[in-house]
């Protein structure tokens, strides 16, 4: 087959206080740059990402590849429609110059809201499908916390999400759309059920390496192979921090005829429903947080900064946990990444060995947010370009602006120019700091570091501390949810 691949992701924090602009997409972050035409096979290949997974794998089995567009911006607010449209014109006008294709694949996250569209993938699909018509296979992968729609659903032939979080299977799922993708091109459409769950999980408990996600994931798998009619089986836990009408989790299913699909959505629905009330955990206040990382009992502790994380949108620069750190003289503590490009300027110019005064991070003044004013001295510095080597981010190319480790009393900040959520060490070690050597790591992140740091720490908590990314969602003011969506695990029902 000749088939166009192409991607685009963002995750939408509509509570968050900064939107994606275009400029966003361009930028290469922990993610590559927008790439567009053949530059985007050097772009992706050897990252974990599913476009690189299924062109890897299709090439293999001989089949050729017309590139398109792939581009991500780190998690925010909602996408500009400037950016918008003037991305999704570039997929419309690369396909259109493709001539005839065989089929598409999209590698596409699911929780995109723009300024203008509460789907932006659902918009996204339906334009390419338009282009294509009804009689060429248009296959998707999504994110694990993809909000799925009717319109997603309806606009393509199949879809397939991850199945971990930390998301260590990108590269593996786009892998597994190529044999699917080749059974819609031979079999036709499959039948389809789509089973939206009334409920909101918390993102920091949507971990499938923890109950109740870890036994679901192993049932969901357990099914699909049981019952070769089922092409495909999905469970997406959702992206809460979406104020959107079908905002949460879903179950969708393929098959050979309806009864095998319905059957398989409704089983797997089922199991999750159970297990709703099991979707929660121990939170920490920071002052709690710092007095257990003290008495030593856990080397290093591992904090989770999960509501500020930038990757559920936070803008990663809330200093709730650095006060916490200073106020009870932490020894030995390390706390990152905090996004404040002025800052990390600053003490470029200083150099290493200076002392400098700042007001650290806040810029986004997140409901009255307060920078943290003092003396730091300037431990090291860095160029923020350097290769990721953990399970989820490893290989790809991380750009992060000028980055520096700025000391304070026994507290060392890790800076960054741009918004990465600190889930792999070689942030850390580019700037000279081995994580396993210290006491203390706060990480502004909800899950995903699990991935690279759970093998190092003695345990893991998780704090709350200010941020768009509030583990209670009857925090958020929700106004567009469907009636009678719980807003927490066994919780209240949204209006």
């Amino acid at each position: 087959m000749r088939i166009a691949v192409g991607g685009f992701h963002h995750e939408t924090n509509t509570f968050a206080p900064v939107k994606a602009t275009f400029e966003d997409f361009e930028r290469a972050d922990g993610w590559p740059a927008l790439s567009r035409g053949e530059v985007l096979f050097d772009a992706v290949e050897g990252v974990n990402l599913p476009v690189a997974g299924f062109i890897d794998r299709a090439l293999r089995e001989g089949h050729d590849m017309a590139p398109l567009v792939w581009c991500s911006a780190s998690p925010s607010a909602e996408v500009t429609e400037d950016a918008f449209e003037r991305i999704s014109q570039m997929f419309v006008d690369d396909l259109a110059s493709k001539g005839t294709v065989d089929a598409v694949f999209l590698d596409l996250h699911g929780a995109m809201v723009t300024e203008h569209l509460e789907d932006g993938e659902g918009e996204l699909l339906a334009r390419v499908r338009d282009l294509i018509g009804p009689d060429v296979p248009l296959v998707a992968s999504l994110d694990l916390h993809a909000n799925v729609t009717d319109r997603m659903m309806a606009t393509t032939d199949a879809m397939i999400a991850y199945r971990t979080y930390p998301h260590v299977d990108m590269s593996e799922i786009g892998q597994q759309a190529v044999p699917l993708l080749e059974k819609v091109k031979t079999n036709g459409r499959p039948a389809s059920a789509l089973r939206k769950l009334d409920f909101l999980i918390p993102l920091v408990w949507q971990c499938t390496d923890i109950e109740p996600a870890k036994s679901l994931y192993a049932q969901l798998d357990a099914t699909e192979r049981a019952n070769p009619e089922i092409w495909s089986l999905s469970f997406t836990t959702g992206f809460p921090p979406a104020d959107i009408r079908e905002v949460g989790p879903a179950v969708f299913a393929y098959a050979s005829d309806q009864a095998d699909a319905d059957g398989a959505a409704d089983e797997m629905a089922h199991a999750v429903i159970e297990r709703e009330g099991a979707f929660a955990g121990h939170l920490y206040t920071p002052d709690e947080a710092v007095a257990y990382g003290k008495s030593g009992k856990a080397r290093p502790l591992v904090i989770a900064d999960t509501q500020d994380n930038s990757g559920a949108g936070g803008n990663s620069d809330t200093v709730g946990m650095l006060r916490a750190l200073v106020a009870q003289d932490a020894e030995d503590a390390v706390f990152g990444l905090v996004f404040d490009p002025e800052a990390a300027a600053k003490a470029h110019e200083a150099g290493v060995g200076a002392h400098i005064d700042l007001a650290l991070g806040a810029r986004s003044a997140w409901q009255g947010e307060k920078p943290f004013e003092g003396r730091f001295s300037v431990q090291a510095l860095g160029d923020g370009r350097f290769t990721a080597t953990g399970p989820m981010f490893g290989g790809a190319r991380v750009d992060l602006g000028p980055m520096a480790v700025l000391r304070i009393g026994g507290v060392e900040v890790v800076v960054s120019s741009k918004k990465m959520q600190a889930a792999d060490q070689s942030i850390f070690r580019h700037v000279g700091i081995e994580p396993s050597e210290r006491a203390i790591l706060v990480l502004k992140s909800s899950v995903h570091f699990r991935a690279d740091f759970e093998p190092i720490a003695g345990e893991v908590i998780v704090v709350a501390c200010p941020g768009p990314n509030p583990v209670d969602h009857l925090a958020l003011d929700y106004r567009r949810l469907r009636p009678g969506v719980r807003l927490t695990p066994l919780g209240p029902e949204s209006d």
